[in-house]
């Protein structure tokens, strides 16, 4: 049975006014008396009270809720990120809800118009990052967001990103300096800031190393397990296949290393590979895998402190964008043919 003010009113012996204002610590500014403070709340503890915080964040205009829009759920990278913000969030007084979006722009609109519909406070996006129309329209309604590991570069909203030109330049630099000349990059999702800046890197580190970039060797259309699968299919069957891959992500670096398997190719001694993020089992390996490291629970904690302070500041807030360093951390997936 739902209790209501009335009933801790009757119970307590005071008014309506005089509970609301006890139970919304207001006790002290309308002079309530301690004793009187003591009798609602036992009263309230008693009938087993539970506020309605629906009804209490329509008055106030705050839901206590954040809404969170993940590209891939299932990708090891985002799955921690989502549970180092989930727990920043809860430690900091706020509800999650999370939208998936499966790295499809269409769903990612929609899950943002129910984002919209719950009224939440304040938004954590990792965009898709094709169309940017509908973030602009949270900013123009003076919503809280923050862009987290992928930002919109012409729009001014704050945002959370690695540096990921810095760290494709040193993974391919890694294979270069061990011998490599022919080096294949499974990319992922095309047209993204993040795969665009993880392809612009892997790019320039061939080139100021004198070697040519071949097309042939830059393959991939999505950050998917099957993409990494079957390009990597691809590229060992070819005449001259790559002697080392560079894979963008979690799910991609899965699928490479079961096309690896399944053609009975060993790593390092018949294929190298060095993987963008670093997957929990990667140190585990036959070859411990070399990668690129990405400061994931760092990600999530500014990015919740970033949208926190954006969304308890009274007036407008310069908007900060946060670059935080990636790390090679070097294993053995690497062979040196020097």
């Amino acid at each position: 049975m739902l209790v209501t003010l009335n009933d801790i009113a009757e119970k307590s012996g005071v008014s309506v006014t005089t509970v609301s204002r006890v139970l919304n610590n207001k006790h002290e500014k309308y002079r309530i008396s301690l004793e009187t403070k003591k009798n609602v709340l036992k009263a309230a503890k008693d009938l087993n009270y539970r506020p309605n915080e629906l009804a209490r964040g329509l008055r106030l205009k705050k839901t206590h809720t954040v809404g969170l829009v993940v590209p891939d759920i299932s990708n090891p990278f985002f799955a921690h990120i989502t549970h180092t913000i989930q727990s920043y969030m809860y430690q900091s007084g706020y509800s999650l809800i999370i939208c998936v979006t499966n790295e499809n722009i269409e769903t990612e609109i929609r899950q943002i118009d129910l984002l919209r519909s719950k009224g939440v406070d304040g938004y954590i996006i990792m965009p898709v990052g094709q169309e940017s129309g509908h973030l602009q329209e949270i900013l123009n309604s003076n919503k809280p967001l923050v862009l987290l590991d992928r930002c919109i570069e012409d729009m001014n909203a704050n945002a959370v990103v690695v540096d990921n030109y810095a760290g494709a330049y040193k993974a391919t630099e890694h294979l270069v300096q061990n011998g490599h000349r022919r080096i294949a990059i499974v990319q992922g999702l095309l047209n993204t800031y993040t795969n665009n800046a993880r392809l612009n890197g892997y790019k320039d580190a061939l080139k100021d190393h004198g070697i040519a970039v071949h097309e042939r060797y830059v393959v991939g259309n999505d950050f998917r397990k099957e993409n990494g699968y079957i390009e990597t299919k691809l590229l060992l069957n070819l005449g001259d296949p790559p002697t080392a891959i560079f894979t963008t992500s979690d799910l991609i670096t899965l699928g490479a290393m079961q096309a690896i398997f399944e053609e009975k190719c060993t790593i390092p001694e018949d294929i190298s590979i060095v993987a963008f993020d670093d997957v929990d089992f990667a140190p585990y390996l036959v070859a411990p895998l070399t990668v690129v490291r990405q400061p994931k629970e760092l990600m999530g904690e500014v990015a919740v402190k970033l949208l926190i302070e954006e969304m308890r500041a009274k007036g407008k807030k310069d908007k900060k964008r946060i670059v935080l360093m990636p790390e090679l951390v070097i294993r053995k997936s690497v062979r040196n043919i020097l």
